[in-house]
């Protein structure tokens, strides 16, 4: 099948179009500054030239029309006729606890995806902006709905309660969700793969790791816990997200800045986490450059993203019983030597070794640990429009045979 996947954001859309018969990209490209005049798509046919178009793109339907329409151009399109788009696969963020895998959109998920609002009103309100945008334009094509919380959502309650009265988990639904789960899911499947076991033998920690960041115990292929929680503000140190703190420090604060819940709510997610400590980025290669220099700012977020990621490891490991393989992906996860390196130094005892030559491979899958170590280091680049698009195939392909 030829799946069109679909990543919608406030002002921007990411897509892919994947045959997964090859399980191959054929384009891919983004549309940024939606709503404003100067818009940009960029395209990218595999094999062909880059391009650019810039114009006026007020909202997602005049965006996904673009899309199409590049998908088709003679000369930079993969396709000749829209109905060679199979179906439509769309990452949304947030299915609460309605949804615990990928389903077909219909009437009632799009209610329920509605009502979870609520739970990510930045998020699912331009995913759900993006289906109707697709639907509009590709109206008998089936649409697939592929969430990142899903993947987390049979970690038990011990894991994801919070110590807070039961009665208001029951009635608003406070619990940690987790985000992430399809990239999480893919490289724990593709760890089993190059670790050549089955992956309900495996006990694996998952550290995606870039601006946003988490990580997540996968016991026999299932997320059994993670580190972002009811938002992603929860966990590790992030670019500009504080992570783990004592709820009684933003009260302090709040008090003593005289701050709103809007602006505490920014303080948090927007202006905290490395770019906040270092003073001076939040991009993890400046933060490198200025560690290097000597800055002591940065030098100490470098040093408390990485502590934070090595306390979870052996936290994960003891929840689990052990641990077979770590795996590192995102922009820093997959480009960071640096981090990496320090990540999983003094890890001896838990059988974590890295190999420091192979560490600095940065091409493609990779294992980065000594030989005949206990425990596997792991460079796995993520793919979760593949995921969605698999997800989406699966379940046409079922579809088709209940109509049948």
């Amino acid at each position: 099948m030829k799946i069109l996947v679909l990543n919608c954001g406030s002002s921007s859309i990411k897509y892919q179009m994947i045959d997964t018969a090859e399980e191959v990209t054929l384009a891919k490209g983004q549309v940024e500054r939606i709503g404003m005049a100067s818009a940009v798509l960029t395209h990218q046919p595999i094999g062909k030239e880059k391009i650019k178009i810039v114009g006026e793109i007020l909202d997602h339907t005049i965006a996904i029309e673009y899309v199409i329409a590049v998908l088709l151009s003679p000369n930079h399109g993969v396709i000749e006729n829209k109905s060679e788009i199979d179906a439509v696969g769309h990452r949304v963020v947030h299915g609460g606890e309605t949804f615990s895998g990928s389903v077909l959109i219909t009437d009632q998920v799009m209610k329920a995806l509605n009502d979870n609002i609520e739970l990510a009103p930045l998020h699912n309100p331009p995913n759900i902006r993006g289906i109707l945008a697709a639907k509009a334009h590709l109206p008998e094509t089936p649409q697939c709905g592929v969430f990142d919380t899903s993947f987390h959502s049979h970690m038990p309650p011990h894991a994801y309660l919070y110590g807070i009265p039961y009665a208001l988990y029951k009635k608003y639904k406070i619990r940690k969700y987790g985000f992430h789960g399809t990239s999480h899911r893919f490289v724990s499947q593709r760890a089993a793969i190059m670790l050549g076991k089955p992956i309900e033998e495996l006990k694996i920690v998952t550290c995606h790791l870039g601006n946003g960041a988490s990580m997540a115990a996968v016991d026999g292929g299932k997320s059994v816990d993670t580190t972002m929680g009811f938002t992603p503000l929860e966990g590790l140190l992030m670019g500009t997200r504080c992570g783990d703190m004592d709820p009684s420090v933003i009260l302090y604060i709040m008090s003593k800045e005289e701050l709103s819940i809007p602006e505490a709510n920014t303080l948090m997610n927007k202006h905290s986490g490395l770019a906040g400590i270092s003073g001076e980025s939040s991009d993890m290669r400046e933060i490198e450059d200025a560690v290097m220099a000597g800055n002591e700012k940065a030098t100490n977020a470098f040093n408390l993203f990485c502590y934070r990621i090595k306390k979870y490891i052996g936290s994960y490991a003891a929840a689990m019983g052990g641990v077979d393989a770590v795996v590192f992906t995102g922009g820093i996860g997959e480009k960071s030597p640096m981090a990496r390196k320090l990540i999983c130094e003094n890890m001896n005892f838990l059988g974590i070794e890295l190999d420091l030559d192979k560490n600095e491979n940065l091409k493609d899958e990779a294992d980065l640990s000594v030989d005949n170590t206990k425990v596997r280091v792991l460079r796995i680049p993520t793919n979760e429009e593949l995921v969605i698009a698999l997800d989406t195939e699966e379940i046409v392909k079922e579809q088709m045979k209940e109509v049948n």
